[in-house]
């Protein structure tokens, strides 16, 4: 009951910072850079160890991540370059965070966990390319459990609690096992779809392979987390 309230409330202070932001008419982009600004301020309170004022920039930075979207959706203003342009922020923000985190380890000498945050780092870029790569051949891969809104509240949590260590292992581990889901998944399911097209030109020698439609889906706008 307590949780259903909060997620009311909060909603409902959403909805009125998006309808103000439409009043104003604020283009979704402007909010979308705004968002990596902040992201900024945050990796830069990590980066002197000030992990709980950094926990509470990163909440603001995530509600501009979602004000964005909502803005676009409320004015009709959703565009595939809107989408591409969030895809590629959101990879700005991940790696200022990370980055931020990789300075306060190396000011400490901690040098395995500089590494750490190194692999926490390929795992979050390669996640959105691995799904961004297998769309080029299949309708959709969003395979595993640990997209960007993930990684993001547990990185809060683990500022917000002094457990970021923790928190990092549990971002490398999860993290890189996505990439490989989302590798292995393309892997199975191509030979289920050329199969499908090899039967569909037995009934129709004339029909053309399908490839032009996965193209086709592979560019409507959407967000690669």
């Amino acid at each position: 009951m307590i949780s259903k309230l909060i997620g009311q409330g909060g909603k409902f202070l959403l909805d009125l910072i998006v309808r103000a932001l439409t009043f104003f008419r604020i283009n979704p982009n402007i909010i979308t850079f705004a968002g990596v600004i902040i992201s900024f301020f945050a990796a830069w309170d990590l980066g002197h160890g000030r992990f709980t004022r950094g926990g509470l920039i990163l909440i603001l930075a995530g509600m501009f991540d979602m004000l964005d979207g909502a803005v676009a959706r409320e004015t009709r203003s959703e565009t595939r370059f809107g989408a591409f342009y969030d895809s590629v922020i959101d990879r700005y923000s991940d790696i200022i965070v990370l980055q931020g985190l990789m300075v306060w380890y190396a000011r400490q000498d901690r040098l395995g966990y500089v590494v750490l945050v190194g692999v926490v780092f390929m795992g979050a870029v390669m996640t959105s390319y691995a799904r961004a790569r297998a769309e080029c051949l299949i309708a959709t891969c969003k395979v595993g459990f640990m997209e960007r809104p993930e990684r993001i509240v547990l990185v809060i949590i683990g500022a917000l609690s002094d457990r970021m260590e923790a928190v990092l292992w549990v971002l490398a581990v999860l993290g890189n096992w996505t990439v490989l889901s989302r590798i292995y998944y393309p892997r199975r399911e191509l030979p289920k779809r050329e199969q499908q097209e090899c039967c569909a030109q037995r009934e129709d020698p004339l029909a053309l392979p399908k490839q032009a439609e996965v193209a086709t889906d592979a560019r409507r706008p959407r967000s690669y987390a």
